[in-house]
């Protein structure tokens, strides 16, 4: 092996006007919105331990550094190629181009250049410096703040992997860093958050540094330390055999959901019903029971065994043999329904498709060991239609549902339902949900942007389902939502994006297009559909509309003729539904009224109560 060099850098060292390649074996980038969720809570939670408003933008250059781990490179003669770290390095570039984003309407004093760090400019060709050829028209809509148009579906596995994870960036991201601190925390991950650059001359060295670095043995999880402890502390060898029996049973059922699965279900159980302090999110501030039990929970339960009724053998024998069965039960329970729709359990199918991971969190927190399964039915459900109600108050007003962004609010909502029972829930939530600063208002204003793209989908899927299953037809709603299929539902602009057709309705473009993506303009339809529709006009549309889904279908007068179900049900809920003709500037914002009624009956506040 020839001698292998070594240097800390900064992002900013890392990225300026590089380029770098991927070989062909290793392009697939797999992160998912769990990876992305711990980037950023880890990058923001050590931000804050510095920054502080009354700072001035000098000040960043004194706040402490971050280490992001090591990248291994082998250094050929032309570009620099990738081995190991891309993951980490596309995520940290999709962060870049997001932060540019949410700065570009900014006063110039406010901006920090870091268009260098995400594309390369020669002669006048743009390249990102993460080159791979089948990533460039994605990160392109997305670095123009464009990705509404892109559609990812038949791109490849890291494409739309790519696109869905800047969704969750976008998603994740805290409020409170969008504004004011922005340029602050841009300086501090640019210029203060390090990785150590690796480099071998050859490809060859480059990986045998890769295999050393990660082929050293296995360390104990904390699950594996967190059962040596409990087990320890129960004195009869039998009942200390009977107990370590069922811990690898239930162990081996969480692990079959996933191989971390252990170790996420202790940190939303322990959370959930333990849990008492959350760091505050400010300088000096110190991690507390929540953060803590979510990196060493092992270690939080040996120091706060009091806390949590852990005295003697009898209460460990109690903490293993009866309260961990049951609470994986009920885990397991949450986990099938998040991925298999129920009737019973559809609010965690919804809130699981919306990637909202804290709503085991919060549903465990509600259910006490000694709840009947009636009783734990009941909770789930209760807990759940509030999370789906919480998310839709916050996407209508566009709010961010990143974890940073809400897992105080979900926190201290834990606590105060922590087994409760099913009334006391309701009671609760009912005025949580009345005592929040946005309603469903903000659907008067809603429409489709790169922030809200996800979620419209959703949005629109769930009115389709609810309409059409409530007149009757037997649809189902994961088959709007499902993008693995080979023909997926898209998002349907019911004007095409011709401008010259409507400027007599419109000063300038920007003004047609801003009424385009209204929410009254938007319909679902599946994806053949939607592209071979893409140009038509309105009165083109029209009939073929007739022949897709209810929502799509209402536009149609056909659609009021022998559907004595259909006219039952707009009827007893009260729905302006209309067949529209020529579709105007003012037929969009009927319709978008009319979205709002149906939003209404969807995530009402009374339905809280069943």
């Amino acid at each position: 092996m020839q001698k292998i060099i070594g240097k800390e850098k900064s992002l900013s060292d890392l990225l300026s006007n590089k380029k770098y390649t991927i070989h062909y074996y290793q392009r697939e980038y797999r992160w998912g919105k769990k990876q992305i969720e711990e980037l950023i809570d880890d990058l923001t939670g050590e931000f804050y331990e510095f920054y502080d408003s009354k700072d001035s933008r000098g000040m960043v250059e004194k706040y402490g550094h971050y280490y992001l781990g090591s990248i291994v490179f082998s250094s050929g003669e032309n570009q620099a190629a990738i081995i190991d770290g891309q993951q980490r390095l596309t995520s940290l570039t999709l962060l870049l181009i997001h932060l540019n984003n949410l700065q570009k309407n900014k006063l110039p004093e406010n901006k920090v250049a870091i268009d260098h760090l995400i594309f390369s400019d020669r002669h006048g060709v743009r390249s990102f410096n993460i080159h791979v050829d089948e990533r460039e028209k994605c990160l392109n809509a997305l670095y123009t703040d464009n990705a509404a148009s892109f559609n990812s579906t038949n791109e490849p596995e890291s494409v739309r992997t790519i696109f869905d994870r800047y969704q969750d960036i976008s998603e994740m991201f805290p409020e409170d860093l969008r504004d004011k601190a922005l340029p602050f925390f841009i300086d501090w991950l640019i210029y203060n958050v390090d990785l150590v650059e690796i480099s071998a001359y050859t490809e060859q060295d480059a990986h045998k540094i890769f295999v050393s670095m990660n082929d050293r043995g296995l360390s104990l999880t904390p699950t594996e330390m967190l059962k040596g402890f409990l087990l320890s502390e129960i004195k009869s060898d039998k009942n200390r055999s009977d107990a370590n029996e069922i811990w690898k049973k239930q162990i081996l059922d969480l692990t079959a959901i996933d191989a971390k699965e252990d170790d996420d279900f202790f940190k939303n159980w322990l959370r959930a019903q333990y849990a008492s302090s959350i760091r505050e999110t400010k300088r000096g501030a110190v991690n507390e029971d929540f953060d803590i039990i979510g990196t060493t929970f092992h270690k939080w339960v040996r120091e706060n065994a009091k806390k949590i009724e852990l005295a003697d053998t009898t209460d460990y024998e109690r903490f293993v043999m009866v309260y961990l069965p049951k609470y994986v039960a009920i885990y397991k329970l949450l986990k099938k329904y998040s991925l298999e729709f129920s009737s019973d359990f559809e609010c965690v199918f919804y809130n699981a498709e919306r990637n909202f991971t804290l709503q085991y969190q919060v549903i465990l927190s509600a259910i006490a060991s000694s709840d009947d399964d009636e009783v734990v039915k009941q909770k789930i459900q209760t807990v759940s239609r509030y999370i789906d109600q919480y998310i839709a108050r916050r996407s209508f007003n566009f709010k961010t549902l990143g974890y940073n962004a809400v897992k105080n609010a979900m926190f201290v909502v834990s606590k105060k339902i922590r087994r409760k029972s099913v009334q006391e829930l309701r009671d609760i939530l009912q005025k949580e949900l009345q005592n929040m600063d946005f309603d469903l208002d903000g659907i008067d204003d809603f429409y489709l942007n790169q922030f809200t793209m996800k979620n419209m989908r959703h949005v629109l899927a769930r009115m389709t389902y609810f309409i059409e299953n409530s007149s009757g037809l037997n649809t189902k709603f994961d088959d709007y939502v499902n993008r693995e299929v080979k023909n997926p539902y898209d998002i349907e602009h019911v004007w095409a994006d011709h401008y010259e057709r409507f400027q007599d309705q419109f000063q300038t473009k920007r003004e047609f297009q801003n009424t385009r993506n209204r929410f009254g303009d938007l319909l679902i339809l599946p994806q053949d559909k939607n592209r071979s529709f893409n140009d038509s006009t309105y009165q083109e549309k029209l009939p073929m509309y007739f022949g897709e889904n209810l929502l799509a279908k209402s536009l149609n007068e056909k659609c009021y003729q022998n559907s004595p179900q259909f006219i039952r049900f707009i009827k007893d809920k009260g729905l302006d539904f209309i067949a529209i003709d020529n579709f105007t500037k003012d037929s969009i914002q009927a319709r978008q009224q009319l979205y709002k009624s149906i939003c209404q009956k969807i995530w009402g506040v009374d339905l809280l109560m069943k």
